[in-house]
């Protein structure tokens, strides 16, 4: 029998992993909640109306089609036991075990709202494309619902936007609904003018991109100004309801109306990460990230690998290894070199070692910062690069086509290819949630059904 690889997430490091272990005698089950791989960089485009969800998240059996020794399944993996060497996954309506010889698990992270969860349905992620698609559904209706309002106060709560979090994702996602506002969305409207709208990025730190440098940093946030984004910093959100905000800086506390409202602020890791560390002894980090071994193994348990958003892992610095696709790419990689030394009879344990590639964020079209080494750009040079970038790790020749020529569409034109939006986009977390399992209440009560 070939040896057993369980695979837990379809992210850059799980699919990393995969695809240099196709050529090794090994049996890969894969175990994923969709039936896609996400380039989560991207989903503020697709919130956002420049790129369709398909040009950011390929179907898994689509990229896998040519590697013969994978086997992909769809389900939430629920618990892990070590000592049988078994995994525990809920599928939609039904439940399965899988065994393994070794298990990789790299299922990302959530998004973190520091224990305030109840925020989520008002202040939406960005982590997948449910929230993309919800996001794009609540930012194109609030200059619908703003246009049929007379009263200058309730048009002007529907024509404010805030987003909590100066990272890149939040620094891009206030870029790009300014850019909607002040010039795609000009003149479309009978009764507002869209280069009203007000949009706001608060962050609890003291910079816009803060991890970029001073210098990166202040180029950011000046090119947001221009764009008309208000930027507060050092200003910490207290609360989040239906139409409003509370935001509280330097002690005193404002409460902005906005009717729509982005989470961009923080990460954790899921809550499997908890349950494997459990299982296994580990000792896990604020955010809930596992502390693995420098080969990036669990104490202990060198048969499973935690990667990419689910570690904790000194870098050279001595810090944390920043959750960054490039980080769960390499570690991927890493994984399965350790897996073929092993079945090889050679010997393991090698220390990770991450090559930083650099870091890039677009703040507008034409427009974006990058650090890169030692060298630093800023503007048109630096979103050259970011062009070039996120074009070879889109997976898949189609995706990089039609994504060009949306970017084309959206940054040398006025337009926005995919301004679709439905009810149900705008409101199925909240009805999902009362709901339940549609799968399994279906299984449940087949009588029920049609």
């Amino acid at each position: 029998m070939s040896h057993r690889v369980v695979v837990v997430g379809a992210g850059f490091g799980g699919l990393f992993a995969i695809k240099a272990l196709r050529h090794a005698d090994v049996e890969i089950t894969l175990i994923n909640g969709t039936a896609y791989h996400l380039f989560q960089p991207l989903l503020y485009q697709v919130a956002t109306g420049i790129l369709s969800e398909g040009e950011v998240a390929p179907p898994i059996r689509e990229v896998l089609r040519k590697q013969k020794n994978v086997d992909v399944r769809l389900g939430w993996v629920q618990d892990v036991d070590v000592e049988a060497k078994v995994v525990s996954v809920a599928g939609p309506g039904i439940d399965y075990t899988v065994p393994y010889d070794t298990l990789i698990v790299a299922a990302g992270a959530s998004q973190s709202y520091f224990g305030n969860d109840q925020f989520a349905d008002h202040a939406p992620g960005m982590k997948s494309v449910d929230d993309a698609l919800e996001l794009r559904a609540r930012i194109f209706g609030a200059f619908e619902v703003a246009d049929l309002h007379t009263d200058p106060e309730t048009i002007e709560r529907w024509m404010t936007f805030v987003v909590v979090g100066a990272g890149p994702t939040g620094t891009e996602m206030a870029g790009q609904i300014a850019e909607l506002a002040h010039r795609n969305l000009v003149g479309q409207f009978r009764h507002i003018d869209s280069r009203k709208a007000r949009i706001l990025l608060v962050d609890a730190v003291g910079a816009v991109l803060n991890t970029f440098g001073d210098q990166l940093s202040a180029k950011a946030e000046r090119q947001l100004d221009k764009l008309g984004v208000e930027v507060r910093t050092n200003t910490m959100v207290v609360g989040v309801d239906a139409g409003s905000i509370e935001v509280e800086s330097n002690g005193e506390r404002e409460r902005i109306p906005a009717m729509t409202k982005v989470w961009a602020a923080g990460v954790a890791a899921p809550p499997l990460a908890a349950r494997l560390a459990a299982a296994t002894g580990a000792k896990t980090d604020r955010a809930g990230r596992i502390l693995v071994e420098p080969d990036t193994s669990l104490p202990g348990h060198p048969e499973i690998f935690a990667l990419g958003d689910m570690m904790n892992l000194a870098g050279a610095d001595g810090k944390p290894l920043p959750g960054v696709a490039q980080v769960a790419i390499q570690s991927g990689r890493h994984a399965a070199d350790q897996i073929k030394r092993r079945l090889a009879g050679k010997e393991t344990g090698q220390p990770f070692r991450y090559f930083d590639k650099g870091s890039l964020a677009t703040i507008s079209r034409f427009s974006a910062v990058a650090s890169i080494g030692k060298v630093h750009l800023a503007g048109f040079p630096a979103w050259v690069v970011w062009v070039a970038v996120h074009l070879f790790y889109l997976v898949g020749f189609k995706n990089r086509v039609t994504a060009v020529l949306h970017w084309f569409v959206s940054f040398l034109g006025r337009g926005r290819s995919e301004r679709v939006s439905t009810q149900q986009q705008a409101f199925a977390r909240q009805a999902i949630r009362a709901y339940g399992d549609p799968f399994r209440r279906a299984s449940e009560e087949p009588d029920k059904v049609g």
